[in-house]
């Protein structure tokens, strides 16, 4: 497999035109099949580590174990990032830090991403109707004249299937934990995000008796306390709009209750009335 310099890495860098092209220069650069094989064991065992430390409730420690994880591991292999990253959200949230519980998360659905992409919109139809003929649930013909072809065929297929299911596991269980931690969180946009992952997990078939049980309550209570969140926050908006054009009527002798907003309850617009 081929490498990159490093030193040529750099000067890529120096010369590239954004952040972006950057990061994917550095995310595509591999190493020896040799140093990648070392690296990921070496990942993995600190993972297991991890592992146990969160098994005793150790969750801090587990959390800067997971960090070594990741740091040991070559950056390109998302997945086994994203694994990771799941775990560490499962640890803040046991911590209750709900915000580096959502970041955790995202960081994993991101990286789940690029190992196989979520389905568009027009690919959910065309899932729920008939596939198309080179979906992944299409049938792949083999020919059979190459019996030593024919097995790597089927196994690189059995590989990808269960990639694909392994992606879909984790993914499952990294927006579970977003979702709740974006709950906790509070707020109208938190609580709206919360929202979306559980409509989301809802679609979901791999979803455990228990997790189904969970989403679908979540989508029964969120939608009141989106709309009190809403409610409270415009109304904290308006408070400080209104403290803002207090300060500039006073110098003419006016105050923002000379003015009246006043809905249309066809339109939903509003018209100002001024009374002195």
């Amino acid at each position: 497999m081929a490498t990159h310099n490093l030193d040529k890495g750099k000067d890529r860098k120096d010369h590239a035109g954004s952040d972006n092209e950057d990061e994917d220069i550095f995310h595509d650069a591999r190493f020896p099949a040799e140093e990648e094989t070392r690296l990921l064991e070496e990942s993995r065992s600190i993972k297991a580590e991890a592992n146990k430390l969160y098994s005793v409730a150790s969750y801090d420690q587990a959390i800067s174990a997971y960090d070594r994880a990741i740091a040991s591991c070559p950056s390109y292999l998302d997945y086994e990032i994203a694994v990771v990253r799941s775990n560490m959200a499962a640890c803040y949230l046991k911590l209750e830090d709900w915000k580096a519980a959502v970041d955790s998360a995202s960081a994993c659905i991101d990286g789940l991403d690029r190992v196989v992409p979520p389905p568009t919109k027009a690919e959910e139809k065309e899932d729920s109707g008939t596939a198309p003929a080179d979906s992944d649930a299409a049938v792949v013909e083999i020919s059979g004249e190459d019996e030593v072809a024919e097995e790597e065929q089927l196994k690189k297929i059995k590989e990808r299937d269960e990639k694909k299911r392994d992606v879909i596991r984790i993914r499952a269980k990294a927006l579970m934990r977003r979702a709740r931690a974006k709950t906790e969180l509070g707020g109208w946009g938190n609580l709206q995000g919360a929202e979306e992952d559980y409509k989301i997990l809802a679609a979901m078939e791999n979803l455990s008796a228990d997790d189904k049980r969970i989403v679908q309550k979540a989508l029964r209570e969120l939608p009141i306390k989106i709309a009190k969140a809403r409610e409270a926050e415009m109304g904290e908006m308006m408070g400080k709009l209104k403290d803002l054009g207090n300060g500039i009527l006073k110098p003419f002798g006016l105050s923002t209750d000379n003015f009246n907003f006043v809905q249309d309850p066809n339109t939903g617009g509003y018209s100002v009335n001024f009374s002195s």
